[in-house]
């Protein structure tokens, strides 16, 4: 129904041959895709003869219904959950719970783990959102429309009504620009961010948190505590400034007043409605002694409420224009804003009012133990090396010596001293550097913070102690108060095999042991130990690293909580959120689970609030199943399996990625990454450094690149090696039993199937031959593109299958329905890079041509879903 209403929008488009064009292309891409007879350069001579003004309103037209095809598949989904059994259903709390009580698990236990449950989603704006958000907006209300329509009783006017309104939404898309032109800020971003809040998970949680509360009671005879939240909603938006010089400790600030204006603002809708319900007279001796003797007590407590939101409301809005603002009476510390709620709480329960109690007047007090008075919790992302200079600067102005030449033991022994001391070390009339002076003030906006608005403070390329330590004596030094999680972050190959040693060294100064009160989080980076060392290798080297440092921690007495930093391809740790949740090494979730949603996946998970609710259901089940029937370890056997299969994957990648001086120069000729700049993505640099090859792109362009031309080559290159070396040496045997029996080893060849699918041979010729002329790199991509097919053809025999996505039969479908619609946005892709590098070399790239490229590129990031 979408399609025809965009066909009918194109039609009343102004450029009148401009549908039967796009109709003819669409025709071609499907005979190419049945290989009718003589079909199979149709589709290729069709786009040629395109004119320059025809390139936009084609690359457009299937653009525009790949998004909206990710709209009906989306709500689809929604609604097979709602009504009949299927395959995409979402298991269901209550059937979790009665599984684990099968298995063994006590109520009592139950209950205690799940009361205790800590599930923390850190949303970060990394630039893999093609979609603007005035699209997404209108996305948003055409879901609405389908769920209106989606009704057997409407009568035909209702129905009319409905469906006009869906044809304006279309229309409206297909008439708007579908690019940024301008790249996001930093504060941008955290305001999308804030949006999903507002938009979706507002809605959502507390429906999600009374459907746990219903399930847990019937299970177990006790329901979730009031004051439970376990599920936190936490943000790298404004706070990421690791290789982004736009976040500065100014945008930071900015970042954490604006969340405390929109929370202010939606917990002012919330108390509005509940005035307008709690117009009872019963009420207990406690609430009287604070409303004093009025006729509706609960609204008078309420509309005290009111009061201090509105005075917090405008406080925030002042202080992010700058402006000076009186902070008397407004709202800051959580337990201001709960402590009244739960006093209305109490007293009608103590009234017999239960039901009234447990209406809408709990589920704002949910949301206040959920997001706070801050909305979301904001972590602080910096490079350890940030913090030795900062640390150094000052030791060298009070005349202690050279600290980047000390030794690590020194450092230590200098930092604990420091911590233990009560003097300050910040000089008085020191003027540090630019860098520095950045540093200190960021600590300075986090210790004005309260613990509610505050994650976790992250440390990449942290890899000893005195990395950690010098954070939190930089934070106390700035007047933090209250001890901030600080989280090392192993990121490269070489980090997470050094993981498990630098948190035993961390484990061992006892002052620090003090200071985390037994607790510890760690951080594990998918996307760079993937770059590094090949999709197959990272794989293996995170779960080995998180099973040691799981018993590193229990050594230590210290309760672990692993921080996934996962994106949304295979390449970058992506796939279904469950599976990988189940795969986890046994006793690594242990009632705790942190992870990063990035990019377009946030919109796919929790972009409507009946999604969101069915992603916290799906994400809430597998950490307490992961939790209390903690999934099989592996065998020795399959240990040195393992071990076998990725000493040659490692090398097989490394030797093309790293050795092979062909690889850069063909990476760049076959793929847009050099166009991919053009694209006002997101608010940080595509590089870390300017210039420089593989090593100093980013995670995300990297992969981007490679999906575009559907090579999708981080995710399999150096496994085909290790594959086909495993069949030559009788290996498969050992290999097939591990796919049955090791939940670890079948995810990880799942996701590469799922990945192997979306590769696409042909296309990736096509790129080759329009853009390649070197003979050296044509011979690299034709061997590339043979160790692609063997790593298929092996897959397949290993998994007893003809044909790729055989058990995963709706994937397969939304597949084929998309690829007619992403082959001519592929072909004319490359033909539009073709036509930029040539304008670029005559220094003048046609304003069309290079705003069909962009368009190209949207719309296969829609039809390829998990892009980057």
């Amino acid at each position: 129904m979408l399609g025809e209403l965009l066909g009918q929008s194109i039609q009343r488009h102004p450029g009148q041959d401009c549908y039967e064009l796009i109709e003819e292309v669409r025709a071609a891409a499907k005979a190419d895709r049945r290989q009718e007879s003589g079909s199979g350069q149709r589709l290729v001579n069709l786009l040629g003869k395109l004119r320059d003004d025809e390139l936009l309103p084609v690359t457009r037209a299937f653009n525009q219904f790949l998004n909206l095809a990710n709209l009906a598949e989306q709500y689809h989904g929604i609604r097979r959950k709602r009504g009949h059994q299927s395959d995409l259903m979402v298991e269901s709390l209550g059937d979790v719970f009665s599984r684990l009580k099968k298995g063994g698990v006590s109520a009592d236990e139950l209950h205690r783990r799940v009361a205790d449950l800590r599930i923390e989603y850190v949303l970060t704006a990394h630039p893999t959102e093609v979609a603007r958000r005035t699209l997404i907006m209108k996305y948003d209300e055409m879901s609405d429309c389908l769920a209106r329509l989606d009704h057997e009783d409407l009568l035909p006017a209702e129905r009319e009504e409905i469906v006009g309104r869906l044809s304006q939404l279309v229309t409206e898309a297909w008439h708007t620009d579908e690019i940024r032109h301008d790249r996001p800020t930093a504060v941008d971003e955290a305001k999308w961010g804030f949006a999903v809040i507002e938009n979706s998970l507002w809605q959502a949680l507390p429906r999600f948190l009374r459907s746990l509360d219903l399930s847990l009671s019937d299970a177990t005879g006790n329901g979730l505590p009031l004051d439970a939240s376990p599920i936190r909603i936490a943000s790298w938006m404004g706070g990421d400034r690791d290789g982004n010089p736009n976040v500065t400790h100014e945008v930071t600030r900015k970042v954490f007043l604006l969340g405390r204006w929109m929370a202010a603002d939606l917990y002012l809708r919330d108390i509005q409605s509940l005035r307008a319900e709690l117009s009872m007279w019963q009420a207990s001796d406690e609430l009287r002694d604070i409303a004093g003797d009025t006729r509706e007590p609960y609204r008078q407590v309420l509309a005290g409420l009111r009061e201090k939101l509105i005075k917090t409301r405008d406080w925030a809005e002042a202080r992010v224009a700058g402006e000076p603002a009186d902070a008397t009476g407004i709202l800051f510390a959580n337990e201001d804003f709960t402590g009244p709620l739960e006093l209305c709480y109490r007293s009608l329960v103590d009234c017999g009012l239960e039901s009234i109690a447990n209406g809408p007047l709990l589920d704002t007090i949910r949301r206040a133990h959920t997001f706070g008075l801050p909305l979301i919790r904001l972590d602080i992302r910096q490079e350890s090396t940030r913090h030795a200079e900062a640390v150094a600067e000052m030791v060298d102005y009070l005349g202690l010596g050279d600290y980047l030449s000390w030794s690590e033991q020194e450092r230590q022994d200098f930092l604990v001293r420091e911590l233990k001391g009560r003097r300050p070390l910040i000089p008085r009339h020191w003027q540090p550097s630019e860098e520095v002076a950045e540093v200190l003030a960021t600590c300075e906006v986090v210790a004005e913070q309260t613990p509610e608005a505050l994650g976790s403070y992250v440390i990449s390329m942290a890899s000893k102690p005195s990395d950690v330590l010098n954070v939190i004596l930089l934070l106390r030094e700035a007047g933090m108060k209250n001890p901030m999680r600080v989280v090392p972050l192993f990121e490269t190959l070489d980090d997470l095999r050094g993981a498990p040693d630098s948190m035993a060294a961390l484990y061992s100064v006892d002052w620090y042991r003090d200071y985390c009160e037994g607790r510890q989080e760690v951080m594990i980076g998918y996307s760079d130990s993937s770059k590094d060392a090949g999709q197959m290798m990272a794989a293996w080297a995170q779960y080995q690293a998180q099973e040691k440092l799981t018993e590193v921690a229990n050594q230590h007495g210290v309760h672990l909580t692993l921080f996934h930093g996962r994106g949304g391809t295979v390449g970058r740790g992506g796939g279904p959120a469950n599976r990988a949740i189940l795969s986890q090494p046994p006793g690594s979730v242990n009632g705790s689970f942190r992870i990063t949603e990035q990019g377009e996946m946030i919109r796919f998970k929790f972009g409507l609030p009946r999604l969101a609710e069915q992603s916290l259901t799906l994400y809430t089940t597998a950490v307490i199943e992961a939790t209390l029937a903690p999934p099989r370890g592996p065998e020795p056997e399959w240990r040195e399996a393992m071990d076998w299969l990725t000493e040659r994957s490692l090398k097989a990648y490394r030797d093309v990625v790293r050795e092979n001086p062909d690889f850069v120069p063909y990476f760049r000729q076959v793929t847009p990454e050099q166009a991919l700049g053009k694209l006002a993505l997101g608010s940080r640099p595509a590089r870390r450094k300017p210039g420089g090859g593989v090593e100093s792109l980013r995670a995300i362009p990297w992969i981007f690149a490679w999906t575009q031309m559907r090579m999708m080559l981080p995710s399999w290159l150096g496994s085909d090696v290790a594959l086909e070396e495993a069949f030559h040496n009788d290996r498969v045997p050992v290999l097939r039993e591990m796919m049955q029996q090791w939940p670890f080893f079948k995810t990880y060849v799942d996701m590469l199937e799922m990945v192997l699918a979306k590769s696409d041979l042909r296309i990736a010729s096509y790129y080759e031959k329009t853009l390649v002329d070197d003979p050296k790199l044509l011979e690299l991509g034709k061997n590339l593109r043979e160790r692609l097919q063997g790593c298929i053809r092996h897959l397949l025999e290993l998994k007893q299958q003809d044909t790729l996505l055989e058990q995963e039969p709706v994937f397969a479908h939304s597949m084929r329905v998309r690829n007619p619609y992403t082959d001519p946005l592929h072909y004319l892709q490359a033909e539009l890079l073709k036509r930029d590098r040539e304008g670029e070399g005559k220094g003048e790239v046609p304003e069309m041509v290079e705003r069909a490229l962009k368009v190209t590129m949207a719309g296969i990031a829609a039809g390829m879903r998990n892009t980057g």
